[in-house]
């Protein structure tokens, strides 16, 4: 029996009135519902958009309407619903009389005691109304597992007449993970048109530009293509000995799990805005072997319907996995989890959402190394800050004399490679000048520089120049001076490692 036959039929069995398929492998879910209905000894009526009657499509309303009189039986049968997901959705013109019919149905269906009906909904959409919320059970469909994708490589080996071995099988099925069937399919049928042969070292490309296809796609994540390696990084140098740390473990999996270490789940990295928690977050994907480096907007997430919002987690989460191994970059995340535990509608979805992040930190096996950044946590549930979600929590802190130079060094050699004269800029001066400056401050100062410079025709930019639009900054501590002592106060209250040496 399927796995997904084996989820769906306790539903079946215990009489639940309408079961929501949300899935785009409409075959692989129509052989489902046949396996179900033959054990089950159940009739099959199904309706989509193309259903005929006489020389006409069939509407909806035309398909329920002998069950709603009783001209239909209700016994023993799957009404098996497809395209109607459009029909569920608020803006939908026929959104309330459609609605009103399936709840018709499926209040006939729950006080006919001689009733076995289930309503079946399969769609590539999750769109639930608030009325039939109660009715509905969601079932999701999971992706292939090991067994289930040697089954479709060795059906094509078969096919073709061809062998691999248990290493390069191994290989092939691992990375194929985290795709559909359909997904699979097409990739070993491509590779077997391209190369003549379904082999994991021909396999590779194809595999990994699916993947990138999924992401670009789904519009959950966002692949970001890193430029900063952790040199351009100004200051913060116990961070990036820990990152180095965990690198070698990263890229050592294998080896340091026989060793008897965890597989790193991440790092959180808390303190004051514009001072480099973004940067090293990009430049943790480059240490990391250059992995890809996926973003996670949790406001994408939110969904307009009951469970959406959990369901696009899930998948953002399948995704990541898919894509392992990669660094998953959440900015900012507060604001997501904010209001959690607070009461409204808003908190519901929210405390849900952090409930499934938690789960899967605590529990996830796969290499997906998570950098979360957060610059106020003083709000944000203790859960998710104890130890076991992530390896380490960091503050960062605007950067000291020291740091200030090398950023200082950094932004002007980067900006002007080659012809800026680093010798003719004071940087201690420049250093001195700008306590409680950001990096963002300091890139700034260097940025507007320039730009003042290549107006005046200047050749070589000397520390005065730099001086003058000093003069003219608001650092962002001047500006922000409340929530500064916010953030500190709560770094020395949770004692949490500081990113730079003092």
């Amino acid at each position: 029996m399927k796995p997904l036959t084996k989820k769906i039929q306790p539903f079946i069995e215990a009489l639940y009135p309408i079961i929501y398929i949300q899935s785009y492998e409409e075959l692989k879910i129509d052989a489902v519902i046949k396996e179900l209905a033959k054990s089950e000894s159940k009739k099959i009526d199904e309706w989509d958009l193309l259903s005929k009657s006489g020389s006409k499509s069939e509407s909806l309303n035309a398909f329920l309407e002998p069950y709603i009189l009783g001209t239909e039986s209700f016994d023993e049968i799957f009404l098996v619903l497809k395209d109607v997901h459009g029909y569920l959705e608020k803006t939908h013109p026929e959104h309330q009389k459609i609605v009103a019919l399936l709840k018709k149905v499926t209040l006939q269906i729950l006080s006919d005691d001689d009733a076995f009906a289930t309503i079946i909904i399969v769609a590539p959409v999750l769109n639930i109304p608030i009325e039939l919320e109660k009715y509905i059970t969601m079932v999701e469909v999971d992706l292939p597992d090991s067994q289930e994708i040697n089954l479709l490589i060795q059906q094509y080996l078969d096919g073709y007449e061809q062998e691999l071995d248990a290493e390069e099988l191994s290989l092939l099925s691992n990375h194929l993970k985290g795709l559909s069937a359909h997904e699979i399919n097409m990739i070993l049928n491509l590779n077997m048109q391209k190369n003549g042969d379904i082999g994991y070292e021909s396999s590779r490309s194809l595999i990994a530009e699916e993947k990138k296809q999924i992401i670009r796609k789904s519009g959950l994540l966002e692949m970001v293509e890193p430029r900063e390696s952790i040199d351009d990084i100004g200051g913060l140098d116990n961070l990036k000995d820990w990152l180095q740390k965990k690198s070698k473990i990263f890229l050592n999996i294998e080896e340091a799990e026989k060793y008897g270490v965890d597989t790193p789940k991440g790092v959180f990295i808390v303190g004051m805005p514009g001072c480099g928690k973004s940067l090293t977050a990009k430049a943790t994907a480059l240490l990391f072997n250059n992995i890809p480096l996926l973003r996670l907007d949790i406001g994408r997430l939110m969904g307009k319907y009951v469970g959406e919002s959990e369901s696009n987690m899930r998948k953002a989460i399948e995704q990541a996995e898919a894509i392992s191994p990669c660094i998953l970059w959440i900015d900012e995340i507060e604001k997501a989890f904010t209001g959690i535990k607070q009461g409204g509608s808003g908190s519901e979805v929210a405390t849900r959402l952090f409930g499934t992040f938690l789960t899967w930190m605590q529990e996830k096996k796969t290499p997906v190394y998570v950098v979360a950044t957060a610059n106020d946590i003083s709000n944000l549930p203790p859960e998710l800050l104890r130890k076991g979600r992530f390896d380490e929590l960091f503050f960062v802190d605007f950067p000291n004399e020291e740091e200030r130079r090398q950023i200082f060094k950094v932004h002007i050699k980067n900006r002007k490679p080659g012809s800026q004269n680093v010798a003719d800029v004071d940087f201690t001066r420049l250093s001195s000048k700008t306590e409680g400056y950001s990096g963002a401050d300091i890139e700034t100062v260097v940025k507007e520089t320039i730009e003042e410079g290549f107006v005046a025709d200047t050749e070589v930019l000397q520390t005065q120049d730099y001086l003058e639009v000093i003069a003219g900054i608001t650092s962002i501590s001047e500006m922000l001076p409340k929530q500064v002592k916010i953030y500190r106060e709560k770094q020395k209250e949770m004692k949490i490692k500081m990113a730079s040496k003092s």
